[in-house]
């Protein structure tokens, strides 16, 4: 896929999706392992049922990368202005996580032709995650 340029997108354009794998255990344990993340309720059963929970839950922060790699398969990391996220429910484990991006503004701000992009991330039973990035495009 060519790199996108402003004058080729529209405001309603939607970025090529991103389906993962179902999350699993291991999924987890190396999530734990790479981010520094090591909160018991993501990885150890016991715990999470002692706070309430059926099973141990996602990193929220494992969706912003998988949002993350969403842009960034539609455009070098050099291009993003901004990535903001906030979480909106629970990732279990067995979920998959679907990431869609849209195109919802144009414009120019310092120098560069940029657009704004409303991010979703969900899992088979709802929306886990909502946010915005600012892309600078040629």
């Amino acid at each position: 896929m060519s790199k996108p340029s402003y004058a080729s997108v529209q405001v309603g354009d939607e970025i090529p999706s991103l389906s993962t794998e179902p999350i699993t255990r291991h999924t987890l344990a190396l999530y734990c392992g790479a981010s520094g993340d090591h909160n018991p309720i993501h990885v150890d059963i016991d715990y999470a049922k002692e706070s309430g929970l059926d099973d141990v839950i996602a990193h929220g922060m494992l969706s912003m990368a998988y949002i993350g790699r969403l842009v960034t398969n539609w455009v070098s990391q050099e291009s993003v202005r901004e990535l903001k996220t906030r979480f909106t429910a629970m990732t279990l484990v067995g979920d998959t996580v679907t990431c869609r991006g849209k195109i919802t503004e144009k414009f120019t701000e310092s120098g560069e032709n940029r657009v704004r992009l409303e991010l979703t991330a969900e899992t088979p039973r709802e929306q886990s995650l909502v946010g915005e990035a600012v892309i600078a495009l040629d």
